[in-house]
């Protein structure tokens, strides 16, 4: 048998059913009335942002990156948990204007912005991380047509990445942000352009689970905004110290050290150098918030014996999990954690792959996992489904179409 990656903490069984907001899964199904499904947790939600605020400074703000997971019931959610908002697209920037969201609070990241996305922006008040001198230009030539002076900020590709990040977002040549060399500079005609000065993004990396890591990135960080702030002679305002906290979820990998990470940064922001006196700080996080706190709920329609290995065939697959796969940028396929939701808790009985409905070898959403034995009509869940699942799946290959979603 494969082994399965780890179950979160904070679910449940009630009555041998895989419980999710003090009810069965099978009552959300009932209510949803099909499968696939996915449930998220508002508990959970809340619990995870709690248990940051207690670890962090209080200087540090929260920002909650919208592309992690956009439905519009947990960006209400979250608007009452957060201090902001990062986007990265202009169809993101309605979801989070259709949701009510204070645009004001609201960053907007990403290469590639369209002249329409940029004025938009600067008509919603939203902060703009500049990714490149030419995109800066443009941003100041709209905001001066419009008679609007722009809300900018620089993204910053720096000369670090994160260690053992599973996505590296900096170091080296990088679509991302402005060579860090070069950023003084820019700082300089931004400011005499009449924009309105928004400080520094830099972003190393993401999906980390080693604390100490993580706070050296940050000390590297913001060693960096001190440099670039005393090399533009420009106070910073604002420094968005990216985000990078990672959650387990494959065989071995183990939860973030929060209290030791939190440690770390306090300390460095003690010792500050006099131009990050008066920065605001704040770190940005999706997956960390909810990745946990979403399950993947499908019913298996089929047992199939072939060669004498299970096969469980659901209703569901990877046209609504990618990642749990394995094919949004893993190398090596590994197991999420997984479980037969409707025996959660039961004894391993058999060996059994769990696949989708699609028709395509690359649809395996569990492989040669240990189950208890199930049959048609039991629901399977995927765990750490709160992030980068309905949204960052392929939901209209060969005609499937989306799964509900609920926040419980």
């Amino acid at each position: 048998m494969k082994p399965l990656g780890p179950i979160p903490v904070g679910y449940e069984a009630i009555g041998g059913t895989l419980a999710i907001g003090g009810r069965p899964v099978t009552h959300w199904v009932e209510e949803a009335a099909s499968t696939p499904l996915f449930l998220y947790s508002s508990d959970l939600i809340r619990g995870r942002v709690a248990a940051l605020r207690s670890s962090l400074p209080g200087r540090v703000a929260l920002h909650y990156a919208v592309k992690a997971n956009p439905f519009p019931p947990l960006l209400a959610l979250m608007a009452g948990l957060v201090d902001g908002f990062d986007i990265a697209s202009g169809g993101e920037l309605e979801i989070v204007r259709d949701a009510g969201l204070p645009l004001h609070h609201v960053s907007f990241a990403g290469p590639g912005k369209r002249d329409a996305e940029l004025e938009t922006a600067i008509l919603s008040g939203v902060t703009l991380n500049l990714e490149s001198e030419g995109e800066a230009v443009r941003a100041i030539a709209i905001g001066d047509r419009l008679g609007i002076a722009p809300r900018l900020a620089i993204r910053v590709n720096p000369e670090f990445d994160l260690k053992g990040s599973g996505m590296k977002m900096g170091g080296g040549a990088k679509p991302f942000g402005v060579d860090a060399e070069r950023v003084p500079a820019l700082v300089r005609e931004v400011v005499a352009s009449g924009a309105e000065w928004r400080g520094f993004h830099i972003f190393a990396g993401s999906q980390a689970l080693d604390a100490e890591a993580i706070a050296e990135t940050q000390g590297q960080a913001l060693a960096l905004a001190a440099r670039l702030a005393e090399d533009s002679g420009t106070p910073l305002p604002h420094c968005n110290l990216g985000g990078g906290l990672g959650i387990p979820y494959f065989p071995g990998d183990t939860p973030l050290d929060l209290s030791l990470l939190g440690e770390r940064l306090a300390a460095r922001l003690e010792t500050l150098p006099e131009v990050l006196r008066d920065t605001q700080f704040c770190i940005e996080l999706g997956r960390y918030l909810v990745g946990e706190a979403g399950v993947y709920i499908a019913r298996i329609v089929d047992r199939k014996i072939s060669h004498g290995e299970v096969f469980l065939i659901t209703d569901g697959g990877l046209h609504h999990q990618l990642a749990a796969s394995g094919n949004f940028g893993t190398v090596v396929r590994r197991n999420y954690p997984s479980a037969i939701a409707t025996r959660f808790g039961a004894e391993v009985e058999e060996e059994a792959s769990i696949v989708g409905c699609l028709c395509t070898p690359l649809d395996k959403l569990a492989d040669k996992g240990g189950f208890p034995r199930a049959e048609v009509d039991d629901l399977i869940a995927v765990f750490c489904a709160g992030a980068y699942g309905a949204s960052a799946s392929p939901a209209s290959f060969l005609g499937q179409g989306p799964a509900k979603e609920m926040l419980v």
